[in-house]
């Protein structure tokens, strides 16, 4: 395993009490830097931050809520007195059908959760960042944001919403030493399953060249890289964990 210098720097990852963004910050914590899990399960959060020892935190804040969001920035800087990372990957799945069946009040709460939490989740930090001249921002976006899947309208929209406010971002912030990128993951078996028909998981399945789904291990290692000082180059770029799918 690639050893990554992060040692020193305060990361937060949302969503980061189970799934990729707790394999995340597993990587990130194990590569030196104090961790913040911000998740909608605090309960979670805690217990998962502490299996990891010091230098691990947990907290609990829904990312739809923009004020709670900007609060608990401005206590994790209290607390630790920066923000270096911000990993964004609090997302939800939700349920699979057409369009003209699809509930109204579904789509509107995945695209609040997958685009707008990003987005106020980046809004509470970049002037963090900004102010301390330094900052690394990985957006999780979706293999289903570039393509767009079948009976996963709201999903495929508000990936690839995360993806075009990464782009934005990225050139915003290009004169500061700050890098926002995004990353487009085929499905990893976590229990974002549950929120899918079986018919939907052996169509994603379907279309990975590889063969088989992401492991949460590989996610971490390009996400954790895309952390580092030495992504000192690219920023609002879009980089690919799909397997082969979309090499685009």
């Amino acid at each position: 395993m690639n050893q990554y210098d992060l040692n020193g720097q305060v990361a937060v990852i949302t969503g980061g009490a189970q799934g990729i963004g707790l394999a995340v910050a597993q990587r990130i914590h194990g590569s030196g830097a104090t961790v913040v899990l911000w998740d909608q399960d605090a309960a979670l959060a805690a217990a998962s931050a502490a299996a990891m020892g010091a230098r691990a935190y947990g907290a609990g804040v829904d990312v739809t809520d923009a004020g709670a969001v900007a609060a608990l920035a401005e206590a994790t800087v209290a607390a630790h007195g920066r923000i270096d990372v911000l990993v964004a990957c609090a997302g939800i799945a939700g349920s699979n059908g057409p369009v003209q069946d699809y509930p109204v009040a579904e789509f509107h709460r995945i695209v609040d959760v997958n685009l707008n939490g990003v987005f106020h989740c980046c809004r509470a930090v970049l002037p963090v960042m900004q102010a301390q001249g330094y900052g690394r921002v990985v957006n999780i976006a979706s293999v289903a944001g570039k393509e767009g899947n079948p009976n996963a309208a709201a999903y495929s929209a508000s990936k690839a919403g995360v993806i075009a406010l990464t782009k934005s971002l990225g050139k915003e912030n290009a004169g500061q030493n700050i890098a926002v990128n995004c990353v487009t993951p085929a499905a990893a078996r976590t229990r974002i399953f549950d929120q899918m028909a079986q018919s939907h998981i052996d169509f994603m399945l379907s279309k990975i060249p590889r063969g088989r789904f992401l492991e949460l291990e590989e996610a971490a290692s390009m996400i954790t890289w895309l952390c580092t000082a030495e992504n000192s180059f690219t920023t609002g770029g879009v980089f690919d964990l799909s397997g082969g799918r979309a090499t685009y």
